[in-house]
């Protein structure tokens, strides 16, 4: 049984690199015993590279749907409205730059 599966938006695949509002995939762990890449998502920006965008939510609902089954989205930056919205969902935003292996550590 799996202990916890999170999102990490990562364009390198091994820092958390990226805006949640820019990421054009997400990579998809398990995470138990030890910690396993299940899959890329791709999915559409959220940002539309305005700051002052209006958020959009018919896309937010796509990218959401794409996370429903996981507890948190690891990400260098999030927007109140997003983040908030996810939270909503049961979907937990961690704020985080650093390694992707070394959230295995974290997540404890």
């Amino acid at each position: 049984m799996v202990r916890e599966r999170i999102a990490v938006v990562a364009t390198d695949g091994v820092s958390v690199d990226e805006h949640f509002g820019k990421a054009e995939h997400f990579l998809i762990y398990d995470l138990d015993v030890q910690m396993a890449l299940v899959e890329k998502r791709v999915t559409e920006t959220l940002s539309v590279g305005d700051p002052d965008h209006a958020f959009d939510p018919d896309k937010f609902g796509r990218i959401a749907t794409l996370l429903k089954d996981c507890s948190k989205v690891y990400v260098t930056r999030i927007g109140e409205m997003p983040a908030a919205k996810l939270k909503f969902l049961g979907i937990e935003p961690v704020v985080y730059e650093g390694a992707i292996a070394d959230i295995f550590f974290l997540a404890g």
